[in-house]
């Protein structure tokens, strides 16, 4: 391993982000009330233009008056080639209370686009005397986002977490699909008469986990679009989570459920990673480094993978 300590990213569980319109506020309370770990309150695409300004007071007066519990409570902006990013930054920053903990940056297509919001942020709290630094979390949503993943990553200490918004990912990229995430119909291989379907966000997810890994930065996988098809959701997350993704979005509250079972340990999986950490144990006070779990090799390397999952279900019992 590089003598460069690969940096742990934020403590805190992130298996569900629950997004709602700003122009909704009758849904805030009962998005609070949710079992999201996450909550995003949105002023950017599923705000029409006529409302964004009184999505934005809805959103800055809810921060304060709603009950979000021990939710992380986040609010995408709207995009920084749009007239209203910069009025969503300021408002929030001067107007909402210090509940706000993180703002979602959209499109984000270089390391100077949070640089960019970094340097307002920073002299807003500087000026308001603010008491908390506000986090960011970012989506990456384009051809140029993917190709400067790593750059995007590495690019501010506020940043805490990255995701992959498949349908504007799709557009940018000249993909011929409508769909928002999961199987899409004409990416497959045509063998011995069968169609084998395979998974064309695969690359992206893997590149985002990568740099978001390096940098200490929590990797979610975004949106699925047709809420109606459970199973095609339970598949998506699974691979994303087989990935090193820690959670994904929900678009309606009965993605909740099923988001926050995909990214929690089972019971089984938690007991058999205890299992292996104390294999290892005894392995290691007999002098070896390695032994045998239920007919496998296990050795270092798998003290590390099983103390993820350990973590991360020590971490969402404690929240």
């Amino acid at each position: 391993m590089s003598f460069r300590i690969q940096p742990q990213p934020v403590a805190r569980p992130n298996r569900c982000q629950l997004f709602g319109p700003g122009s909704r506020p009758a849904i805030f309370e009962k998005m609070a009330g949710s079992d999201a770990d996450v909550i995003n309150l949105d002023l950017e695409d599923s705000v029409a233009p006529d409302d964004k300004t009184e999505a934005r007071k809805n959103v800055i007066a809810a921060i304060g008056d709603v009950d979000w519990g021990s939710k992380t409570l986040s609010v995408r902006i709207n995009g920084l080639d749009s007239p209203y990013w910069y009025r969503d930054v300021v408002d929030l920053l001067e107007q909402a209370s210090e509940r706000l903990d993180q703002i979602m940056i959209p499109k984000v297509g270089n390391a100077s686009d949070i640089y960019a919001v970094d340097a307002l942020v920073s002299s807003i709290e500087a000026a308001k005397g603010r008491g908390k630094a506000i986090g960011f979390e970012v989506i990456i949503e384009s051809a140029a986002g993917i190709a400067h993943v790593e750059d995007i990553a590495a690019a501010s200490p506020r940043l805490h977490a990255m995701s992959l918004g498949a349908a504007d990912f799709a557009a940018s990229m000249g993909m011929q699909t409508t769909g928002i995430g999961g199987t899409q119909e004409n990416y497959y291989m045509h063998h011995e008469g069968q169609r084998h379907y395979s998974d064309p966000w695969h690359w992206a997810q893997a590149a985002i986990v990568a740099a978001c890994r390096t940098h200490g930065v929590l990797p979610v996988d975004g949106p699925f679009g047709d809420f109606s098809d459970d199973e095609g959701f339970r598949a998506q997350a699974r691979r994303s989570a087989t990935l090193g993704m820690v959670g994904k979005w929900a678009i309606h509250p009965k993605q909740v459920t099923l988001a926050n079972e995909v990214f929690t340990p089972s019971e089984d999986a938690v007991a058999e990673a205890r299992e292996i950490l104390e294999a290892m144990e005894k392995a290691k006070a007999e002098g070896a480094g390695a032994t045998v779990y239920k007919g496998r090799l296990v050795d270092i390397a798998s003290i590390k993978q099983a103390e993820v999952i350990v973590k991360q279900a020590e971490m969402i019992a404690a929240s």
